[in-house]
């Protein structure tokens, strides 16, 4: 049976057929659809605001897995949820008062996250992982699609997997940042769930078999 997920990231699509990417997703075994928001200060880089958000939920079938890479994430969580959000992730290096963000979001209606980019120790997460629904482990310094997957953040996944088990948290391990088929085993042996892919989907030559050999890791013997 097979029980991860898989999240194609919208910031690797065609923005000039965004609408037959989406249709294009809907038509997989995609499980989720990540979203990633990029402020320019708190990344290095700019991506889009709720309005293409907006467009995703108009055309995409799956849960929109928002992932806020900005400064202040509390002043834009209804925002995002508002804007059709199903899942909302904050950053822990950007909530000083993360308790009361992640209420917030549960307030919202929205499923709360925790990410943490590849410097930050996932002891940090100690104390609010029995509170949240997903724990998002960056695999790359968060900012722009296509770098090469950090393979300390297998360790990670491990420690993190050990930390859910102790607590009795339902939290799910999301990974994010160079996940493709040359590293996506030995990401969910370590104990990940959810597995998010960019540029190894979309830059792939057919998308559609990209996922499926994701989704079914068995078969990575069709995909060339």
């Amino acid at each position: 049976m097979i029980k991860h997920l898989i999240a194609p990231s919208l910031l690797a699509a065609d923005f000039g057929n965004l609408a037959r990417d989406l249709v294009m997703i809907n038509e997989t075994e995609a499980d989720w659809l990540h979203v990633d928001i990029m402020d320019g200060m708190f990344v290095p880089n700019i991506s889009f605001g709720p309005e293409i958000v907006k467009i995703a939920k108009k055309y995409a079938e799956q849960p929109l897995d928002v992932h806020l890479m900005i400064e202040k994430p509390e002043r834009y969580i209804d925002v995002y949820r508002n804007a059709g959000a199903d899942h909302i992730s904050v950053h822990i290096e950007t909530c000083p008062h993360l308790h009361r963000v992640i209420q917030q979001i549960k307030d919202s209606g929205a499923k709360a996250g925790v990410a943490i980019n590849p410097h930050t120790s996932v002891h940090q997460l100690e104390d609010i992982i029995e509170d949240i629904d997903i724990v998002l482990l960056m695999s790359v310094n968060p900012g722009f699609g296509g770098q090469k997957f950090i393979y300390n953040t297998i360790n990670k996944i491990k420690s993190v997997k050990q930390m859910i088990t102790t607590t009795n948290s339902r939290a799910l391990i999301e990974v994010d940042g160079g996940v493709g088929l040359q590293n996506a085993e030995v990401i969910l042996q370590a104990g990940a769930d959810v597995l998010v892919a960019g540029n190894s989907v979309f830059s792939a030559e057919n998308p559609k078999l990209a996922i499926y050999a994701l989704k079914n890791l068995g078969i990575q013997g069709l995909y060339a």
